[in-house]
């Protein structure tokens, strides 16, 4: 199979877009080839030849594991997978060596640096195979089991704790980055009254349906739905302007009331509504406590929200955002 570039490869050997994603890292095109016929169907494949092309490829789409290459120019494989370690968004992907050294020293450098397994060049079929899928075999169960950890049992949102994790994570980068970064605070109008009305299960209902609703409102990678308490939802909107987040907010107001969900209880309407509170930081902001200031001006935004009719957004920022 003669190939003139990692794309190229790329679109022979990419299977449906649900299966586990390897990535192949290493600057000898010929390895990369070897490879991507030895794992023929086994993964979507892609392919990077250098470190910092690596790196750019994993952040837009983190793989679920890594082949990569000791000694690269410019960025070796051992800086690489330091790099990666030290990020919050790439350090549980796995990554297997593949280096033509196999010296103890060179391996014990390997899971130093943070790698799950060590394989030697050229690879050979039957070893690269079984090691390969045993480590996705394990990225899928640790992908359950974290998943199971983060998210909301009763609606799939992100969990309180985990949404908190995600907020301070996104503050830190907004930080870094000098992003704006916006949070909308969601409740359900006059859910006690829903649930004394239809009961319990009719509240879950409800509650699964209205997190179906936001969750339908918001659409890039980086966005966040969770629920953050029994009837309160919160969505996570990186790299949005305040006028960008009341725009999703006013999407998420009419995703809800085409529900059309009978509340015969509301005083507000005769169908399930929410109030939402939409709130930003700045440009580049260095709040110490960014966290906790996004959640407040979200939490009085939805107070005034409230205190102004229900079934509405109302919008809080700090100067400047």
């Amino acid at each position: 199979m003669t190939l003139s570039s990692p794309t190229s490869l790329e679109a022979l050997v990419r299977p449906s877009s649900t299966a586990q994603h390897l990535l192949v890292v290493d600057d000898n095109p010929a390895i990369i080839q070897l490879i991507a016929r030895l794992l023929q169907g086994v993964g979507r494949l892609s392919f990077a030849t250098s470190g910092a092309d690596a790196l750019s490829r994993m952040r837009q789409q983190p793989p679920d594991l890594v082949l990569l290459d000791a000694e690269m120019p410019e960025m070796s494989g051992f800086d690489l997978c330091r790099l990666m370690k030290a990020d919050p968004d790439l350090k549980e992907i796995p990554i297997i060596f593949v280096t033509g050294h196999g010296e103890s020293d060179v391996e014990v450098r390997a899971f130093e640096a943070g790698a799950v397994d060590f394989i030697t060049k050229p690879p050979q079929e039957t070893v690269l195979l079984a090691r390969v899928r045993t480590q996705l075999r394990i990225k899928r169960l640790t992908d359950e089991l974290r998943r199971m950890a983060t998210t909301d049992g009763l609606t799939g949102a992100s969990n309180r704790r985990h949404f908190d994790e995600l907020l301070q994570r996104e503050c830190q980068r907004a930080a870094r980055n000098g992003t704006s970064l916006s949070l909308l605070i969601v409740d359900v109008d006059h859910f006690k009254h829903y649930n004394d009305h239809y009961g319990h299960p009719g509240g879950d209902l409800c509650l699964q349906a209205v997190s179906g609703a936001l969750a339908s409102v918001v659409h890039r990678p980086g966005d966040q739905l969770g629920r953050i308490g029994g009837e309160e939802f919160a969505l996570l909107l990186p790299e949005t302007h305040l006028a960008g987040a009341i725009e999703v907010a006013e999407s998420a107001l009419r995703a809800v009331r085409a529900l059309a969900m009978p509340h015969a209880a509301s005083p507000t309407a005769p169908h399930v509504t929410v109030s939402i509170g939409a709130a930003a930081l700045p440009l580049a902001s260095t709040e110490t406590h960014a966290a906790s200031l996004l959640m407040s001006l979200a939490d009085k935004a939805l107070y005034e929200a409230k205190a102004h009719g229900r079934d509405r957004c109302e919008p809080r920022s700090v100067p400047d955002a």
